[in-house]
């Protein structure tokens, strides 16, 4: 685990940073831009975006082995026919809606002004180490998560694990927060933990419009489109499909589809060190795909609470992996296994 005092920015050591050209994983930075692009044999497959109007360190976009994209362009590179709800919903990040009464979840450049003081952002510190070759890229980077007034609740560090197998394209998400200034609380809600926005593709067929309301009553609207080429449908280690993954618990879920004339899947598997384990799912039709341990109240309907806290210097630590698979369908039992090597790792 990396340590608490390696929060320093290392991003200025240069390129002795980053994997040589001879390797099938390297990584590629722009300083300039804030992005760290990872690319095997010369196709992208993710970049690490700390862009500061995404008010979060994100992986955008996510691509297959082959380039396939598989997450929404809106905000940040709208496509044709997307839906534009929501945008805070950016590639795959990690955030939680209720954070000592602070939003990190629904914090964009759209929330006015007067109300910014009800938001929090995550700001990425520096890139702590950097590892890519034949068989596996590693980023291990930190941030700080920080209120209105730029005071300091979380202290956070994150290692990305990438690897590439058959049609696979992994990536083992590590992030461990340290409470900072004095104890945190989560309070139980639906707005969490990891989260991907997928394209338009992927989404399930709708013919509804539908309203959420965030944790202090705000409402959005995603209103029912055109479904062609709309093709998503959820499936959780449970046999749950559809709709009915929603406030579920699973140890993995997976969600498939079209993209590009091709069958694509996302699945993002929970570890069984992780709070609440199985989580639940925060899993929507309209294109969302989240997995949250900490909004138990919420998804059980009052029949359980956790109202997480972390004590002042205190530490937690989440786990998970996504698959993105194309060609043939990722079955359960492929899945399976991946979750079994996946629960042996630390």
């Amino acid at each position: 685990m990396i340590k608490t005092n390696l929060f320093i920015t290392l991003l200025f050591c240069g390129a002795t940073l980053f994997a040589q050209d001879d390797s099938e994983f390297k990584f590629s930075d722009h300083l300039d831009q804030k992005r760290i692009d990872l690319f095997y044999n010369g196709t992208l497959l993710t970049s690490y975006d700390y862009a500061d109007s995404i008010k979060k360190p994100i992986l955008f976009p996510l691509n297959t082995v082959s380039g396939i994209t598989v997450t929404r362009g809106f905000p940040i590179a709208p496509r044709p026919g997307e839906r534009v709800d929501h945008p805070h919903h950016t590639g795959m990040w990690l955030n939680y809606e209720y954070v000592n009464n602070i939003d990190f979840w629904n914090n964009s450049t759209a929330i006015p002004y007067k109300d910014r003081n009800h938001y929090g952002t995550i700001i990425h510190d520096g890139v702590v180490k950097t590892e890519a070759d034949k068989t596996h890229a590693t980023l291990e980077v930190t941030a700080r998560w920080v209120n209105h007034q730029d005071q300091i609740i979380l202290r956070e560090e994150t290692r990305y694990a990438f690897y590439v197998k058959d049609d696979n394209f992994i990536i083992d998400r590590t992030t461990t927060l340290i409470a900072y200034s004095g104890d945190v609380s989560f309070k139980d809600v639906k707005d969490g933990l990891l989260g991907i926005r997928v394209a338009r593709e992927l989404e399930l067929p709708s013919t509804e419009a539908i309203t959420f309301l965030d944790n202090k009553g705000n409402p959005t609207t995603v209103p029912a489109i055109n479904n062609d080429n709309v093709t998503g449908e959820y499936l959780s280690s449970e046999g749950i499909t559809g709709n009915n993954v929603w406030s579920t618990r699973g140890r993995w879920v997976r969600l498939d589809g079209i993209k590009d004339d091709q069958p694509v899947c996302i699945t993002i598997i929970d570890h069984p060190k992780n709070i609440g384990y199985p989580s639940y799912w925060h899993a929507r039709g309209y294109g969302l795909f989240a997995v949250n341990p900490l909004g138990q109240e919420v998804f059980s309907k009052g029949k359980t609470k956790l109202n997480f806290v972390l004590k002042k210097n205190e530490s937690v630590t989440f786990r998970y992996r996504v698959v993105i698979h194309e060609s043939d369908e990722l079955l359960p039992k492929e899945i399976e296994e991946l979750a079994s090597e996946f629960a042996n790792k630390d």
